[in-house]
């Protein structure tokens, strides 16, 4: 088995203008930078960082988070976060954050992302952990401004505390109607020696009863570059004497390159060519005549290749690669004595799930542009770990971090799947090698071969009812696809999870909510299995197994908006209703849907869909719902067509014509519903919306059939009538 791995503009969105030293050098000196937003002050809040932010940092091992805040005199305030907008709505949440601590309308708060020379390492965007780590900690940064500036008004006017009030960035005394507003205090030298001072770990946040901004639909603050087309994505990113980059790829996984003949490249006009051990790569004046050279390169090219398995014995190999005594999940939990339980059970059932390999797809493959300048590197790549691919390129170049700086514009999309460098590098090397700037943009055929996949998994469940039909016992194996959402929600005596990695013939990595996908699919579809065999409706075979007060309450809410009960009485032939739960991330999920199914073609409908979701307090209504439809759209892949097949060490439908992602006419009848609890912490909703839906569908396919469906996606050969 081989595992191949690849050889390895500021403001709002990246848009400002930059002077020539700026541009012509890596380093932001303190002079720069203050150019960039502006004289006044400099704001630095750290507080500590959870384990689960602190496992993708880069230089932020030290387990802290900052939230860097700059008030310039016309009263703009800057806010800096290592966070990255990839289509997730960070950057008007973020903003909202900010704003709603410094009393300040959204416009006059300004976002600057994803810039490791000038941003905190703030972790990988990842993990649904930007609204529960980087919002409270921007919004203590904002509050500690808030409240040193207001301390020094009234020091200034000396007054009490309780007798001003400070709304759109100034701080007012009713009593005598004077302002001075933060611009104004932020210059002065008196302020700015205040804040050299370390925020209070106990300042006041503004309490949700008394949010005025946050929790209401705020709108993406550079939504005019995106719609007009005039933001600059990471594959737009055009630098002065830049030319263009394309490599050379291995034929299969696992291939050796053993000898080439690069002299009819380098014999092309104003082609630069870099070979360095397997990788082979050239820049050119166009990409067109990059890729020019890289053909005539491959045709000189011998590889020597490896055995690689297909996706044809993809469960069976992952089976027998399994490493039991080797890494297993996190979240693995044992209760109670399974072997007693099932042997009390009146019932015991067994079941072996499937899930395929799947691609991000991201609507913006991987892409980079690298500039070198007198031994310094900056960047524009996109990302969803700055700071990690920071530490990739200085790693992989042999260079002091200090000399390389990454900066990563709004991106067009990631879904888990950029949290690697690999592009990066590979744009550095060929731009060192050029002696100028150097774009390289993958294909959408490399982003299908090259970045990583979703794990593909075996689940095998067994479980037991008793004479009155409850669950007594549940053992749940998870191999290779991971240890998300791996513990059963459910109330049962005896239980045991665990997963078993594999040694995985495909590169594999993060996807929306990881594994959750998986054990959430395979549980959920295993719960109604559970049901019929104890001869009770899935609903409340559900209900009666779970305490969890949250879960309960989108279960409910969800199968009463859908009609569950109802629909399911009176469903017609080939048509069927079915539901699923779950939690993740710490939110909970619950969704209902509608099928038909074509028997002579083997074909499934999804015509209606009802997601009820609860992530704590909502923090923008409107994003959140797109977060939401977002999910289900993506799961809808997952559930009915997506999956890598491949062959000889060669992906076989690495192209949107063969590997079909939902398109706009796929997209049922949505009634999406949020649950809010103002009265909870607010939990990130990017990821776990997505669970639910393919278990709902695969549950509805047996109500509507008979057929009981266990794979992702599902087999439409199944459902063929014979």
């Amino acid at each position: 088995m081989i595992k191949d791995t690849p050889p390895t503009e500021m403001l709002e969105g990246q848009r400002c203008e930059m002077d020539d030293e700026q541009r012509s050098g890596f380093q932001v000196s303190r002079r720069g930078f203050l150019q960039l937003l502006g004289a006044g002050l400099l704001i630095t809040v750290t507080e500590g960082v959870s384990f689960g932010q602190r496992r993708g940092a880069g230089t932020g091992r030290s387990g802290t988070v900052s939230a860097r805040l700059h008030i310039d005199r016309d009263g703009k305030i800057t806010v800096m976060t290592g966070k990255v907008e990839v289509g997730q709505g960070s950057r008007a949440q973020l903003t909202q954050a900010a704003a709603e601590e410094l009393r300040v309308p959204v416009d006059q708060i300004r976002l600057v992302m994803g810039d490791t020379a000038l941003v905190p390492d703030d972790g990988v965007t990842a993990g649904s952990r930007t609204t529960p780590s980087t919002v409270p900690a921007v919004r203590k940064g904002a509050a500690a401004a808030r409240e040193l500036l207001t301390d020094m008004a009234c020091q200034r006017w000396k007054v009490e505390r309780s007798d001003v009030k400070v709304e759109k960035g100034a701080v007012a005394h009713p009593a005598t109607g004077r302002t001075i507003t933060y611009a104004e205090l932020a210059t002065t030298e008196e302020v700015a020696k205040a804040f050299e001072a370390t925020v209070p770990p106990d300042v006041n946040v503004t309490p949700v009863s008394e949010w005025e901004v946050l929790g209401t639909s705020v709108p993406r603050p550079n939504r005019r570059d995106l719609v007009t087309g005039t933001h600059r994505f990471p594959s737009d990113i055009v630098r002065p004497n830049m030319l263009y980059g394309k490599i050379l790829r291995r034929p299969s996984y696992g291939a050796t390159l053993t000898a080439v003949d690069l002299s009819e490249a380098k014999a092309m006009d104003g082609v630069v060519v870099v070979r360095e051990g397997n990788f082979v790569g050239c820049a050119a004046p166009t990409s067109f005549r990059a890729a020019q050279a890289v053909k005539a390169i491959a045709k000189t090219a011998s590889w020597q290749t490896a055995p690689h398995p297909s996706s044809k014995e993809l469960f069976s190999y992952l089976k027998e690669h399994a490493q039991p005594g080797g890494r297993r999940g996190p979240r693995g939990e044992t209760s109670g004595s399974s072997e007693d339980e099932v042997g009390k059970a009146g019932k015991v059932l067994r079941g072996v799930y499937e899930v395929s390999y799947v691609q991000h797809a991201p609507m913006e493959p991987r892409a980079a542009v690298a500039e070198w300048n007198d031994g310094t590197l900056t960047v524009w790549t996109g990302s969803q770990a700055p700071f990690g691919v920071h530490s990739e390129l200085a790693r992989s170049l042999g260079m002091d971090s200090k000399q390389v700086r990454v900066i990563v514009p709004d991106t067009g999309g990631g879904f888990g799947g950029k949290h690697t460098g690999e592009v990066a590098v590979e744009a550095a090397r060929l731009a060192k090698a050029a002696g100028r700037p150097v774009s390289l943009r993958w294909s959408r055929e490399e982003e299908f071969t090259w970045a990583y996949f979703r794990p593909a998994g075996v689940i095998e469940i067994q479980a037991g009812l008793d004479a009155n039909g409850s669950l007594v016992s549940w053992d749940f194996t998870n191999i290779n696809s991971g240890g998300a959402a791996i513990g059963t929600p459910y109330e049962i005596p005896s239980k045991r999870t665990q997963f078993i990695g594999s040694d995985p013939p495909l590169r594999q990595g993060s996807y929306r909510c990881l594994a959750a996908t998986a054990n959430n699919f395979a549980r959920e579809s295993f719960m109604d299995e559970l049901a019929a065999a104890a001869g009770a409706d899935p609903l409340a075979f559900r209900l009666a197994h779970i305490k969890e007060p949250r879960l309960r309450a989108v279960l409910e809410t969800a199968a009463k908006r859908f009609g569950f009960s109802e629909r399911k009485r009176k469903s017609a032939p080939d048509v069927g209703v079915g539901l699923a739960c779950g939690t993740e991330k710490g939110s909970y999920v619950a969704a209902c849907v509608e099928i038909s199914v074509d028997r002579k073609l083997g074909r499934i409908d999804v015509r209606r869909v009802c997601e009820v979701f609860e992530c704590g307090a909502v923090q923008n209504p409107a994003n959140l719902r797109s977060q939401v439809e977002g999910c289900i759209i993506m799961g809808l892949g997952g559930a009915l067509r997506e999956e890598i097949q491949f062959e000889n060490g060669k992906v076989l439908n690495a192209s949107f014509s063969k590997y079909p992602v939902p398109r706009f006419a796929d997209v049922p009848e949505l009634d999406i519903h949020l649950l809010d609890r103002p009265d909870l912490p607010s939990a990130g909703g990017g990821e776990t919306p997505i669970i639910a839906i393919a278990p709902a569908i695969a549950n509805a396919v047996f109500q509507a059939t008979g057929i009981r469906i266990r794979s992702m996606p599902i087999r439409g050969a199944a459902l063929k009538q014979t």
